[in-house]
């Protein structure tokens, strides 16, 4: 069988797939399950750009055989019409087979979850927070350009308007999957505020971005929890309510502790904590995938590791650098105001990539 032969048997699969999941989604027994449709609906989206693309390509590879069919058989002026349709339709044909080759790289099923981002200050003292602050801005900005929303979790205020960690939620279409490659080490070099002398500092920050987890990905057990409860306050200790409505949940088998004060009632506090608990517990299950993957074929962009320094964003040069993969852009201030629209694209694609040459290799 010709590879070309073996693509239009993988894309059949698909179309019938896509027909399948169409026919299940309106049987009485699913539409009455609610957590089941949603399932199958996320699955019937997820495929729908590539089984629209596989018909529209078996169209095209029929209108080229009937093309050739009258080349071969007609005379004149006909054949030669037919033999130049059919030069068109196989520059077309080879011109398709490539990018419906990149959509047929299996899309990662958490790629549509929201997005829970947390960012915390590294070395650098002040001028880390204020670089947290910095990525805050940048991420919550590029978030209300691409459409999606964002709910703030929780928030530690830094001195001179920085943070020391921030977590917050982002919704929208592939939040998870055009964000996840942001997780690492962001590293800034500048002239902080702070400096009176003029001499540049390297300062960083931690980002983790986290798939947000559903109820049926993560079962906690209560007995596991340690919760307290606290007064929430602001910098330098000021009381923002005067009721025990913080939250901190501890996790026991784990250690993984999380808190929430952001809102007033206790009750939310725990709810967004355990929100978050939950999504790092399914994180570290994906995170223990991926080492296994990694294992198995070192990858470039997709490693997960939290510790590595992924990107510099360099003020005196006016530069971003990307470390995985070697790009460079001089629009630092732009991206840091939240066009950051094309170093996401740039990593997406070299994950689409990677996944290209460990599913060939």
């Amino acid at each position: 069988m010709s590879d070309g032969d073996r693509l239009v048997a993988r894309l059949r699969e698909v179309v019938e797939r896509y027909d399948e999941l169409a026919q299940r989604m309106a049987q009485p027994e699913v539409l009455s399950d609610f957590g089941l449709l949603k399932k199958l609906a996320r699955e019937h989206s997820a495929i729908e750009p590539l089984a629209r693309a596989a018909q529209r390509h078996f169209k095209r590879l029929d209108d080229l055989s009937q093309a050739r069919e009258v080349a071969a058989e007609a005379d004149g002026e006909l054949a030669d019409m037919a033999s130049e349709e059919a030069a068109e339709l196989e520059a077309e044909r080879e011109a398709a087979e490539s990018e419906l080759r990149r959509l047929l790289v299996p899309r990662d099923p958490l790629d549509d979850r929201p997005a829970v981002v947390e960012i915390r200050a590294g070395t650098g003292g002040d001028e880390a927070a204020l670089f947290a602050a910095d990525l805050y801005r940048m991420y919550t900005r590029f978030a209300a350009e691409s459409g999606w929303n964002t709910e703030l979790i929780n928030a530690s205020e830094g001195a001179l308007g920085g943070v020391k960690e921030v977590v917050f939620v982002v919704r929208g279409t592939e939040a998870y999957g055009r964000l996840r490659y942001e997780s690492g080490v962001h590293r800034v070099q500048r002239v902080p505020e702070t400096e009176s002398q003029g001499r540049i500092h390297t300062s960083a920050a931690t980002v983790a971005v986290l798939p947000e987890a559903e109820e049926v990905d993560v079962e906690i057990d209560p007995a596991d929890l340690k919760i307290d409860v606290f007064r929430s306050s602001g910098p330098g200790g000021q009381s923002v309510n005067t009721t025990d409505s913080a939250v901190r949940i501890t996790h026991r088998p784990t250690g993984l502790v999380v808190s929430c004060q952001d809102e007033k009632s206790q009750h939310k506090n725990k709810s967004k904590a355990l929100r978050v608990l939950r999504s790092r517990l399914l994180d570290r299950m994906v995170a223990a995938q991926e080492a296994e993957r990694a294992r198995e074929r070192r990858t470039q962009v997709g490693t997960g590791d939290r510790s590595m320094k992924i990107r510099t964003y360099n003020f005196p040069q006016n530069r971003i650098t990307d470390h995985r993969i070697h790009f460079t852009t001089h629009r630092l201030e732009a991206v840091l105001g939240g066009d950051l629209g094309e170093v996401v694209e740039a990593l997406r694609m070299a994950g689409v990539e990677e996944r290209m040459a460990a599913g060939s290799g």
